[in-house]
């Protein structure tokens, strides 16, 4: 079956040029490839492809999400870089945007530059 096979995420964008600055140089994924239908990234052994779009319309829940070992830590790194991170009225979150879920997971939510939510969480 599938269970033991790798993942790959795929990501729809229409500028790529920004795309690519913001995957690599903001949140660090290395550079694979680039081809016409998509940007090929790599983010600690999972393949992400940045597809190429004339359009879409942004999903509005989280379509992909890093889980991280210290989201403080992880959160301040990105803001450092300029990166926004996203505050609901609806959540409880703290002053970096950090939200405590029931059974204590922490996550953050952030827009990449074609407005798909994207999220780190600690576990």
């Amino acid at each position: 079956m599938i269970s033991g096979s790798k993942v790959i995420g795929f990501i729809p964008i229409q500028n790529a040029e920004r795309a690519l600055s913001f995957y690599r140089d903001v949140l660090g994924l290395q550079f694979v490839s680039d081809d016409s239908f998509a940007i090929v990234m790599e983010s600690n052994g999972t393949m992400i492809r940045l597809v190429r779009m004339e359009k879409f319309t942004p999903a509005p829940y989280t379509i992909l999400g890093w889980q991280v070992q210290d989201i403080e830590h992880a959160v301040k790194e990105l803001a450092d870089k300029g990166l926004l991170f996203q505050r609901y009225s609806s959540l409880q979150q703290n002053k970096d945007g950090i939200w405590t879920a029931p059974g204590d997971a922490k996550v953050a939510w952030f827009h990449d530059p074609d407005g798909n939510i994207l999220s780190l969480s600690q576990h």
